[in-house]
């Protein structure tokens, strides 16, 4: 139960880190190979893969929202009884974002986080609502 509650404290700071827009704090957590999926059908959608990759794209995301407001709902975990951080976390959260252009969006997600051994090794998005909003939070008509 301890690893289960260490990894759920380890979600909630890693949206924090994005919150005050901490790269690196955010990344620290990331395995080398760690892989990062987001949905849709934008230029920014798709799978990144290796920690080169799911950096450059939070740099991206950091950019384009320089007000990120996460309140994480929820933490689940698959394994209560985890003791060597390998485990799968569901996230539920909800947020506010306002983009380079000043179009502010509230909406809501599931991020599933896959560890091991105590590093993030994939991260998957699931949004609520994927419409014309989403679209246009990205720049996108």
């Amino acid at each position: 139960m301890i690893g289960a509650l260490i990894a759920k404290k380890k979600a909630a700071a890693a949206f924090e880190a994005l919150n005050r827009h901490d790269l690196a704090r955010f990344m620290s957590n990331w395995r080398e190979d760690g892989v990062f999926i987001y949905p849709g059908d934008l230029a920014q959608s798709g799978t990144y893969q290796g920690k080169a990759a799911v950096e450059a794209w939070f740099r991206q995301f950091l950019e384009q929202f320089p007000t990120i407001a996460f309140e994480v709902q929820d933490v689940c975990a698959r394994n209560l009884f985890d003791l060597v951080g390998t485990n799968v976390l569901a996230v539920h959260w909800t947020r506010r974002v306002v983009n380079r252009e000043g179009y502010e969006v509230r909406d809501s997600g599931v991020t599933i986080i896959t560890g091991r051994w105590g590093k993030v090794a994939q991260v998957k998005d699931f949004f609520f609502d994927m419409g014309d909003a989403f679209r246009r939070m990205w720049g996108g008509g």
